[in-house]
């Protein structure tokens, strides 16, 4: 052999790699059901809701009145206990029993159709409240506040009051307010219901530049079906009483998606399927 051959060395095979974990969905709805029970009797409200909800999702609930969207949100948000079944918030149980576990619950972001601002604090103080009643240090969470202002529209008004505000601006603040814990899940239930058909037309959108800026999972109540499609990458259609999952509809535009979408046939189509799956329900 020659002097500058060179050894040739064979790789050693190690152990095969381990296959990825499967990642958990940051939201799981397993048999939901719940009763109400009172003087004239029981309710049903909700039966049997199975829903599996991923990262940076954005999940838009309709039905008719009364089919049990609020109290399904209202449920996902330790605010009413489900009769039946598990919520799973990346993995973890919500509920304990009667009792909702602290460390889940605390990062859940919830905004109402009223805004529920402090009258008699500015909208700083506002959007930092969760923080303050955290402990967070007031430099730190004024300078949070800051920011989330900024994010919703709102810079400039850190120092106003709920009473200077128009309704839209109240509701952003709301918003701001929900994200200053920086939630795994944002449940939103009709956040635009009271507002006037342009103020809600621009809420949409810029709701949407908020979800994709913060990366928010989002499950969103309306009754607006227009506003459920714009929004959704999924809508989920729920009967009436008792709500179980009639359908779950995908909506597959790209995002961001402006108000021109609306104008698509394909965008026409899913809204006219829903509402003659609603008109049905009659």
């Amino acid at each position: 052999m020659a002097k500058d051959a060179k050894t040739m060395t064979v790789p050693v095979a190690g152990p095969p790699a381990e296959p990825p974990a499967p990642s958990v969905p940051k939201l799981q709805l397993v048999g939901i059901s719940k009763e109400f029970h009172t003087k004239r009797g029981t309710t049903l409200a909700l039966s049997d809701i199975n829903l599996t909800i991923h990262d940076k999702e954005f999940v838009s609930l309709i039905g008719r009145s009364g089919c049990g969207k609020t109290t399904l949100l209202r449920t996902l948000a330790g605010l009413v206990n489900p009769t039946a079944g598990e919520v799973l918030i990346e993995g973890r149980s919500l509920w304990q029993g009667s009792h909702v576990d602290p460390a889940v619950v605390d990062q859940l972001g919830v905004v109402f159709q009223e805004a529920n601002l402090f009258p008699w604090y500015s909208v700083a103080d506002n959007i930092a409240l969760p923080l303050r009643l955290r402990g967070v240090k007031k430099a730190e969470r004024l300078a949070r506040a800051g920011e989330l202002a900024e994010l919703v529209g709102l810079k400039g008004f850190e120092k106003s009051y709920p009473r200077e505000l128009s309704g839209g601006m109240r509701q952003r603040v709301a918003i701001a307010r929900a994200l200053s814990i920086e939630p795994k899940l944002l449940l939103m239930d009709e956040p635009f219901g009271a507002l006037d058909a342009l103020t809600r037309e621009r809420m949409n959108i810029e709701l949407q530049r908020i979800a994709a800026a913060t990366e928010a999972t989002v499950v969103f109540v309306t009754h607006d079906i227009t506003e459920a499609v714009f929004l959704g990458d999924r809508i989920v259609h729920l009967t009436p009483r008792p709500g179980r999952i009639r359908q779950v509809r995908s909506v597959e535009f790209a995002r961001p998606r402006g108000i021109d979408v609306q104008t698509e046939p394909e965008f026409g189509a899913i809204v006219r399927d829903l509402r003659h799956a609603l008109d049905e329900e009659e």
